[in-house]
């Protein structure tokens, strides 16, 4: 089998990076996209590498980064610029593969197995896409190459900003087999707690646990990640083809922030919903599993799933999420990021609103009602209550 040749391409501090190109005279000055400093939900969403240095944290409040850097500039994000530079993004990344698979708005996988020979090989190929991304974007991105996704992204972690880490199949435990074990994603703060007990702390002590003795304690996950740190995982990367029905409609990769009180949490999943049960209401279909990952200030990564209702209500798929998240996380450790997914799906007819009609029909009609509204008179015509205070989001 003909080895595959897997990037996986990192835009480096993307917010603030656009941001930072976008307005040249912050060039060389400590930058953060942030929310408002006058309201609770003022903080850090993200920072240059200017900003760095001072030990400023995301999820930090602003008065906080202030005390560590008082020439900070903090402005607000701008969703739909950097949704446009993700754009821009995949246009380039498409002139060398049509292998193209999303990992949040700020990464991708490429498989260039057919290509890199036209551009003098892999590394020649990554350096190429560094370059027309620094070039044309005034940004950067760290770019891992290697056989597999997992050590691909791997890669493209070790080494930043504006970087290229080559593992290649002959070297590749030497220069990963040390980190510690959840930097694989898909590790969480549980499953880490389980490894540890097993005297597993880094990617190497999990390669040389057998197979069998994974799957028995963790499933299918176990077997997975078995084969997966071994380097004998080839997970596919999916075409940018693709035109299968949708077996899932998420949203929460735009949204990197630290999260620390419960109103926040259910800000930020409301503020999710909107476009998650707005995708489902535009393509007719109804939800009756609702999943919630979220990834801690230390990295842990906790993934739920649960049965629910068949729904495309906003209002619905965020108090199924609130309820879900509230079943693995205790307010115990700031979330940095969140995502909600709705998946089991199936179609739907909608029909006239009736005062007889269940309430969640109601609710479902009421949101689609609203999405029309939206379309014709624009996105701030009607917010919801629990939208129209938040400072942090779009």
């Amino acid at each position: 089998m003909k080895e595959r040749i897997i990037l996986h391409c990192d835009a480096n501090s993307f917010y603030a990076s656009v941001e930072c190109a976008l307005h040249p005279e912050y060039k060389g000055k400590p930058l953060a996209v942030s929310g408002n400093p006058e309201k609770r939900t003022g903080i850090i969403l993200a920072k240059n590498d200017v900003a760095k240095p001072y030990g400023i944290k995301t999820g930090e409040a602003i008065w906080e980064a202030k005390e560590k850097c008082p020439d900070l500039i903090c402005i607000f994000p701008h969703h739909e610029i950097y949704e446009e530079y993700s754009k821009k993004l995949h246009e380039i990344y498409a002139t060398y593969t049509h292998l193209i698979e999303s990992f949040g708005i700020d990464e991708c996988w490429l498989d260039v197995t057919e290509t890199a020979h036209l551009f003098g090989g892999a590394l020649n190929l990554a350096e190429d896409i560094r370059k027309r991304v620094k070039n044309e974007l005034n940004i950067t991105v760290s770019i891992g190459v290697s056989f597999s996704k997992l050590f691909a992204k791997l890669g493209s972690d070790i080494k930043k900003p504006d970087a290229i880490t080559c593992l290649p199949r002959d070297n590749f435990k030497a220069l990963t087999y040390l980190l510690p074990v959840n930097t694989i994603v898909g590790i969480g703060r549980k499953m880490k707690v389980h490894l540890e007990k097993m005297n597993v702390t880094t990617i190497g002590d999990l390669a040389h646990i057998p197979t069998e003795i994974l799957e028995h304690k963790f499933g299918v996950v176990g077997r997975d990640l078995s084969l997966k740190v071994r380097g004998l995982d080839y997970d596919p990367v999916k075409s940018m083809y693709d035109e299968e029905a949708p077996k899932s409609v998420g949203n929460g990769t735009t949204t990197i922030v630290d999260i620390f009180t419960p109103e926040e949490v259910r800000d930020t999943i409301f503020y999710l919903a909107e476009e998650v049960g707005r995708r489902l209401r535009e393509k007719k279909l109804l939800s009756s599993t609702i999943s919630v990952t979220i990834k801690t200030c230390e990295f842990n990564y906790e993934h739920h799933s649960n049965k629910s209702p068949p729904t495309n209500s906003t209002k619905e798929i965020a108090e199924n999420a609130l309820a879900l998240l509230r079943t693995f996380w205790n307010y115990s450790e700031k979330i940095r990021a969140i995502r909600i997914c709705c998946s089991s799906l199936s179609s739907v007819e909608i029909k006239q609103l009736s005062m007889f009609e269940p309430m969640s029909y109601k609710k479902s009609s009421l949101s689609l009602a609203l999405d029309i509204l939206r379309a014709k008179y624009g996105e701030s015509i009607i917010k919801t209550g629990s939208l129209k205070t938040v400072g942090f989001l779009r």
